[in-house]
């Protein structure tokens, strides 16, 4: 099953969490935790327990450029691409994300400009497996050259205090048994070129 590839289900727009803008797109945040995942089946059926639902299969290629603030990548999936922006900080265990994405109609052309004006940091390829419930994604990840993770995206309203919703993702992860010592800093493109996390 291959998920429609919308504005709602990339970016897990279960709500409006319009807060501001940028260039004239929406400004959104979500709070975040990436871990290495060992066992898939596992993985699915605890986020079926909690009431997950499997919402499709993604294929997803992300080009990365040089930007001097934040992070700028290019996605492309076989039924749409988009350009985000985004920046990140830590909350307690978790990532903190600020984001905007912009819809793409000739993401060959753009990628290639892009590409020529800013230089291209990395590309990263994985198929994504997509759960949701209610404002919640998690995605169970095959990266390509880099191995199997799992990541958890709550998003935010525009009046949410982060710190307040961290009990949600640590009841996740305990579900999962992930330990709070097991949770990734890194980008999966930084994991790929060993840099440090931004």
């Amino acid at each position: 099953m291959t998920v429609q590839a919308n504005r709602a289900s990339l970016n897990g727009a279960l709500w409006d969490c319009q807060a501001g803008s940028v260039a004239g797109s929406p400004l959104m945040r979500n709070l975040e935790a990436k871990f290495p995942l060992t066992d898939f089946a596992t993985a699915r059926a605890q986020l079926e327990l909690l009431g997950f639902v499997a919402s499709g299969m993604l294929i997803q290629h992300d080009t990365f450029f040089i930007a001097p603030n934040g992070k700028l990548k290019l996605r492309e999936q076989p039924d749409g691409a988009w350009l985000i922006l985004y920046r990140r900080a830590h909350q307690s265990a978790f990532e903190l994300s600020n984001y905007t994405i912009v819809d793409v109609a000739n993401p060959a052309e753009l990628r290639s400009i892009l590409s020529a004006a800013l230089g291209v940091r990395a590309e990263v390829s994985k198929t994504r497996m997509l759960f949701l419930r209610r404002n919640v994604r998690v995605h169970l990840d095959e990266v390509a050259n880099l191995g199997h993770f799992g990541e958890i995206e709550l998003i935010l309203r525009p009046t949410d205090d982060p710190k307040a919703q961290t009990q949600i993702l640590d009841e996740i992860l305990c579900a999962l048994d992930v330990a709070p010592s097991a949770l990734l800093e890194k980008s999966y493109f930084e994991m790929l070129d060993g840099a440090a996390p931004d």
